[in-house]
């Protein structure tokens, strides 16, 4: 039986910059920062948020040895011009994260509003890749999921 989500990748164009970015303006921990298999190897970085100690972002940079050359430039173009999602972060108050988020420079694809799930405003990354920053409604069923929310495109 699957207990859950421990770590999932969220693919970065500099592992350096994303460092900075998700510790320095996000606010994460880093949990692990380490290179793996010597020169042939790949730095294994991951952060997460204080109060969730058992979830990681793991940020890894398009290349070996996780693919070829050929998918490592795909990815790194798709990372770029911004056509991936990264996710949901959560937070209890959204116009609050926004405010302080944006003076710390993060580029905001747009302001807060409101949803049937909840509150929500959408960032970019320094590499490009797009979250939604939300606040659930207190009228969230959290036994339905986020899609069943949504109205399909």
């Amino acid at each position: 039986m699957i207990k859950g989500i421990a770590i999932t990748t969220v693919w970065v164009l500099d592992q350096d910059r994303a460092k900075e970015f998700y510790t320095e303006k996000l606010g994460f921990e880093v949990r692990t920062d380490m290179s793996m298999g010597g020169d042939q190897g790949m730095r294994w970085l991951t952060v997460g948020a204080a109060a969730q100690p058992d979830v990681e972002l793991t940020l890894m940079v398009p290349g070996p040895p996780a693919m070829d050359a050929q998918s490592a430039e795909a990815v790194r173009s798709l990372v770029a011009t911004g056509a991936l999602g990264a996710g949901v972060l959560v937070t209890d108050d959204v116009r609050r994260e926004y405010e302080t988020l944006k003076a710390k420079g993060v580029e905001f694809l747009q302001e807060p509003q409101e949803r049937p799930y909840g509150t929500e405003a959408v960032f970019r990354d320094d590499s490009g890749n797009w979250f939604s920053l939300t606040t659930p409604s207190e009228e969230l069923d959290l036994d339905k999921t986020w899609g069943e929310y949504v109205d399909p495109m």
